[in-house]
């Protein structure tokens, strides 16, 4: 299940999980809103894994946690520690991110 991020405490989220996949949009960024379905449809099938929207612009100090600078981007953790991230509006892409965490 996809939840959206409303207070800048990802790293708390992140300690508290220890599977999580980040999708950091912006409400003006296209492909961000073309992603986000895809990744909301993702979340189904891995229960074992926390799925998190965090918006980039109101959120600044969750966005540090991966790097941000462009978007979407998606980053996974696990353990509390960032393992990967990528810019991306490939839903191919995105797979091979959650697999990377899901399969280890």
């Amino acid at each position: 299940m996809l939840q959206e991020l409303e207070i800048d405490n990802l790293q708390e989220v992140v300690n508290e999980n220890e599977l999580v996949v980040v999708q950091y949009g912006a409400t003006w960024c296209g492909n961000c809103r073309i992603m986000k379905p895809k990744f909301k449809r993702l979340s189904g099938d891995h229960e074992n894994i926390k799925f998190l929207y965090v918006d980039a612009e109101k959120l600044p100090e969750s966005r540090k946690l991966a790097q941000v600078t462009n978007l979407p981007t998606f980053a996974s953790f696990k353990g509390g520690k960032l393992v990967n991230q990528t810019q991306t509006n490939k839903e191919e892409i995105l797979k091979t991110l959650i697999d990377e965490i899901a399969n280890n």
